[in-house]
């Protein structure tokens, strides 16, 4: 089954973070989507731009309203994500249980991908 990893983390902490800090810390993703891909889940994944740089778009009485930068303030922000395809919930847990971000405050969203048939 697959499943999309969403990766939440205070994006302020990796804009003050100095480049040799930074550096460790990119290893630790690399060294991690290696771990995924050895163990046959990895299907793709990516990192997003800051949350400065996004656009909402919203409906409001038949009217597309566009706005610039996320609409709501959280300590959290979605950063990236990985495609997975394992087994069951707990092989996407443990996956999702290595992930760099964990022990700096970060969270990881398991969301199942939901399939449609082709036939309606």
């Amino acid at each position: 089954m697959e499943y999309l990893l969403l990766i939440y983390s205070d994006e302020s902490q990796r804009a003050e973070m100095p480049p040799e800090e930074m550096e460790v810390a990119l290893k630790g993703w690399f060294d991690y989507t290696d771990w995924l891909r050895e163990k046959g889940w990895h299907r793709a994944g990516e990192a997003l731009t800051p949350t400065a740089s996004a656009t909402t778009i919203r409906e409001k009485n038949g009217e597309v309203l566009t706005t610039d930068g996320p609409f709501a303030e959280t300590r959290e922000q979605l950063g990236g994500y990985y495609l997975v395809d394992c087994a069951n919930l707990d092989e996407a847990i443990e996956a999702s249980s290595r992930m760099p971000n964990l022990p700096r405050g970060g969270s990881v969203e398991i969301r199942a991908i939901q399939k449609f048939d082709d036939a309606g």
